[in-house]
């Protein structure tokens, strides 16, 4: 059995990523959990269901948050004979968690506009001004917030839930800034309903999607953009390689894929032909598919093992 990886040529930069992810994350919190006391005052003051909605929003937004931070702190830690991954895995839990509290909120926003539109239930804007006002403020503040993140948000699922989390709620901020605008021009305090159940179908949506690539990673299912069928064939092409079987690919964190199998090849093979089955093997996944695989284990049988283990426990 061998197997090869890329830790130690990244173990440097991963750290310095860490760092800095950390960092941003909490930038964004800090500027986020002001704008989430700000609207809440505001909520109760203007009862605003989209700006209730948006403060609900903000919540979900610093809970994930403070889980990226600390999921960013975590994932710069060093594997060790406990944790053999680090805490790379942790990153999708947050991910996941980050999606469920999303939809959740996002399904409650759907059911409370529908009760003020259709329920008979007249919740009417106190103060339409400041509504605006905290609209533009909590637009603001998601602006800074996008900034910050925007340039590391494709590094790994743990920033991409953070980022897609300041996103949502710049569009809701965006809902809310319009729907002042719409009650002030028309008068009609029912716009603001509108405007939180669009803020919700935003939501709900990204939610899902999020959720379906945590869960994707949980279930070890293979990455996204890799055929195995086609890495089989491609496998079993490699000089001296008669067959591949127990083919398995699945994704650690983002950025962490991995692959083992069971590579059936000639008999009497030198160590130098194994060795260069193996160099060969290697570079093949590295280099001839849409998803580069560093971290791979291959079992070399010679022809015959197979049947012959099989055999072998038959008859004991």
């Amino acid at each position: 059995m061998a197997h090869d990886h890329a830790a130690a040529r990244t173990s440097g930069t991963s750290g310095d990523a860490g760092a800095s992810h950390q960092r941003r994350l909490l930038m964004t919190l800090g500027l986020t959990g002001t704008v989430f006391v700000a609207e809440v005052i505001g909520a109760v003051v203007t009862q605003s269901l989209a700006l209730l909605v948006d403060a609900g929003h903000m919540l979900t937004d610093m809970s994930v948050l403070i889980a990226s931070a600390i999921t960013a702190a975590l994932m710069r830690r060093k594997p060790n004979s406990s944790r053999t991954w680090g805490w790379a895995r942790l990153e999708v839990l947050t991910a996941a968690g980050g999606a469920i509290v999303l939809f959740v909120v996002g399904v409650y926003a759907l059911v409370e506009a529908g009760m003020r539109l259709f329920g008979g239930r007249a919740d009417a804007v106190h103060d339409v001004n400041l509504l605006l006002f905290f609209g533009v403020l909590g637009l603001a503040a998601n602006l800074g917030s996008i900034g910050i993140l925007a340039s590391q948000h494709k590094d790994n699922m743990n920033m991409g839930a953070a980022f897609l989390e300041v996103m949502n709620d710049a569009l809701g901020s965006v809902a809310v800034v319009i729907s002042a605008l719409v009650m002030m021009s028309t008068g009609w305090d029912g716009f603001d309903a509108v405007a939180g159940a669009l803020i919700a179908v935003l939501m709900i949506p990204r939610a899902v999607g999020l959720l379906r690539n945590a869960v994707r990673v949980l279930l070890e299912e293979t990455p996204s953009g890799l055929d195995l069928d086609a890495v089989r064939r491609h496998l079993e092409h490699v000089p001296h390689v008669v067959a591949v079987h127990d083919l398995h690919a699945s994704t650690v964190a983002t950025g962490l894929p991995r692959l083992t199998a069971h590579v059936v090849v000639e008999r009497g093979l030198s160590m130098e032909q194994a060795a260069q089955v193996l160099h060969l093997l290697q570079e093949c996944l590295r280099e001839h598919f849409p998803v580069a695989i560093e971290h791979t284990t291959f079992q070399l049988e010679p022809e015959g093992y197979e049947l012959r283990n099989h055999e072998e426990g038959m008859h004991s």
